[in-house]
């Protein structure tokens, strides 16, 4: 096992063993890298090592004293976490400067001004930097530039291109990488303990679709997704392609994780995954010009011969395939900016069917 639990981020974790070593803890930083590979555990770990009273060589936490004891309960007064309400598409103004009756008496910029109530540090974490208002940037902007003696503020997104420019200039930017498939095998097998659960080549070839991400692969172990993958295939390699089934069939898989909006928009992002998988391998296999082009590996030795029989079978062309792409990375976006769902699948189903074609013209009789 990695760092503190945490495993595949070692060259991180060496740049901020040294960054101790040397006393050169910044006062701000970006954590950047795809969904589900361990930023935010990363974030938590490192806030629990730095408010720890009696810490270890290589930056680790002694976990025996009260600052860390309070760390592993969430209830340390000196770290402070904030994330994106459920129902909200962005992080509410108020969570950093107190609402209109308490402003700047209240919210993370007020708290991060206090003295350590336990040790000589405070950390602020940022889960969903990615979801920043400008309003909110904003008033997070002097902070970051000058955040007090001790204090240090991590903000954790997927892309940089997707912070804006104030906050990437004044971050110390720091770059996650995918997990390696066998970090991500290794975590799932830890993971299951339940006897009726996945065997190992389910694991293997969750991990290699997994694109480096936990989470992720944890949704592919689901069989009922790998059912809808393997009809949401079939439908996307059929032509004509018909929008309404696979709008019905893709509604069908997000309702089935319930009413809460998180499980039903990570359903989404499986779904849609495994279009961008399918559109990709398309296009991969018209530009090749054989009858099944590799689709890639999943433990070495076997392919993913379901999205291999899918592309056996594309009637389409590499156009159709860079559309489909297009149309479904922008429907990716579209669950980042909190859109209706239904609509949303609607939607791309209807501009992934093709247009029908025009009537013959008639000739004009003079």
């Amino acid at each position: 096992m990695g760092w503190q639990g945490i495993d595949g981020h070692d060259d991180v974790v060496g740049r901020f063993v040294a960054a101790e070593a040397r006393g050169r803890i910044a006062g701000t930083y970006l954590f950047i890298g795809p969904e589900g590979i361990g930023k935010g555990s990363f974030a938590k770990a490192l806030a629990k090592s730095l408010v720890c009273l009696d810490p270890r060589p290589g930056l680790v936490a002694c976990g025996a004293c009260v600052s860390c004891l309070q760390a592993a309960a969430g209830s340390h007064p000196d770290i402070d976490v904030v994330e994106k309400p459920e129902d909200r598409a962005t992080i509410p103004l108020e969570v950093f400067i107190g609402d209109r009756e308490n402003r700047m008496r209240e919210g993370l910029c007020w708290r991060i001004l206090l003295r350590p109530a336990v040790g000589k540090r405070k950390v602020a974490i940022i889960l969903d930097a990615d979801h920043l208002a400008e309003e909110g940037a904003n008033c997070l902007l002097k902070t970051l530039e000058e955040p007090p003696d001790g204090a240090v503020m991590i903000l954790v997104g997927t892309a940089l291109e997707r912070q804006l420019p104030t906050i990437r200039s004044r971050s110390q930017i720091i770059r996650f990488a995918p997990l390696d498939p066998d970090v991500v095998r290794r975590v799932l097998t830890a993971g299951a303990t339940d006897r009726a659960g996945p065997d190992a080549a389910a694991i293997a070839a969750a991990a290699a679709r997994s694109g480096g991400s936990i989470t992720r692969a944890r949704l592919l172990l689901d069989p009922e997704i790998e059912s809808v993958r393997a009809r949401l295939l079939e439908l996307l390699s059929a032509r004509p392609l018909h929008g309404v089934e696979l709008s019905r069939e893709v509604q069908a898989c997000v309702e089935a994780a319930g009413k809460d909006a998180p499980p039903r928009r990570a359903r989404l992002r499986i779904v849609l995954g495994s279009a961008i998988e399918f559109f990709r391998a398309a296009l991969r296999h018209d530009a090749v010009g054989c009858e099944a082009a590799p689709t890639g590996r999943l433990d070495g030795a076997s392919t993913d011969r379901l999205l291999e029989q899918a592309v056996a079978g594309w009637g389409g062309t590499a156009d159709d395939a860079i559309d489909g792409l297009r149309l479904t990375l922008d429907a990716l976006d579209g669950i980042e900016r909190n859109a209706h769902l239904p609509t949303l699948v609607d939607a791309w189903s209807a501009r992934l069917e093709p247009a029908p074609p025009p009537p013959p013209s008639r000739p004009v009789r003079i």
